[in-house]
């Protein structure tokens, strides 16, 4: 048995997190694909008029967007990024 580090702890711990985001980003997705593509069934079998299913696809897949970059993008900001923010914060006092 290995004694973890509080440094690889909250390494560990912050893998886990972004496993879940992940796979529940997955969940996400699949949810939207399978609902939007009974939607578009619905649309073309009752004359495919007026495509009204844009709305919930657009709509929905701005949420689908801003949850794949939660679960893909930068979770740890840089040093960079850090100093900036420092700096705006110390012009504010």
């Amino acid at each position: 048995m290995s004694i973890e580090t509080p440094q690889r702890e909250e390494l560990r711990e912050r893998a886990v997190r972004r496993l879940k985001k992940k796979r529940d980003f997955h969940i996400h997705l699949t949810i939207y694909v399978m609902v939007n593509a009974f939607l578009l069934a619905i649309w073309a079998m009752t004359g495919a008029g007026f495509f009204w299913p844009i709305f919930p696809i657009v709509g929905w897949g701005i949420g689908v967007v801003a949850n794949a970059w939660d679960a893909y993008g930068d979770d740890v900001p840089t040093e960079g990024q850090i100093s900036k923010e420092m700096d705006r914060l110390s012009r504010r006092r």
